[in-house]
């Protein structure tokens, strides 16, 4: 994915055009990536929760105990994508950071699982509000 496509995405995501079908395990990454690294006046950890509850309603989804928003698996999903960008030069662009995590074990859409079980992440606890992993630590 270029640069040009991330921006793209994450515009649409961040103003409620992108089709619902385009929001992806990449996507939601893609936009994580260009939050981070273009966009300082957001702050992905506090705003996010509210971005995504907006764009699920605005492609007709729930934000509800067994869909939509998710709180572990976003703030899981930031900090290791902060953890991801950690190990790239200071002047990655989204499109070098998108090719890396993708290329990284967050690639696979069922990454969480090394983390948590099944049970504890799908539960309405985990999707209300953070819980901490019950299988090992997330890396730092």
């Amino acid at each position: 994915m270029t640069d040009d496509e991330i921006e793209r995405l994450a515009t649409g995501f961040c103003d409620c055009t992108l089709p619902k079908a385009a929001w992806t395990h990449g996507a939601h990454f893609a936009t994580a990536l260009w939050l981070i690294l273009t966009r300082a006046d957001i702050d992905p950890e506090r705003d996010m929760p509210a971005m995504i509850r907006r764009y699920n309603e605005s492609v007709g989804g729930v934000n509800s105990d067994t869909g939509g928003y998710h709180e572990t698996i976003t703030q899981a999903s930031l900090h290791m994508t902060r953890a991801l960008l950690a190990t790239l030069p200071v002047d990655a662009t989204p499109a070098t950071a998108f090719a890396a995590l993708i290329a990284s074990p967050l690639g696979n859409k069922d990454w969480l699982f090394n983390y948590w079980s099944r049970e504890t992440l799908m539960a309405p606890a985990a999707r209300r509000a953070w819980i901490e992993p019950d299988i090992q630590p997330l890396p730092a």
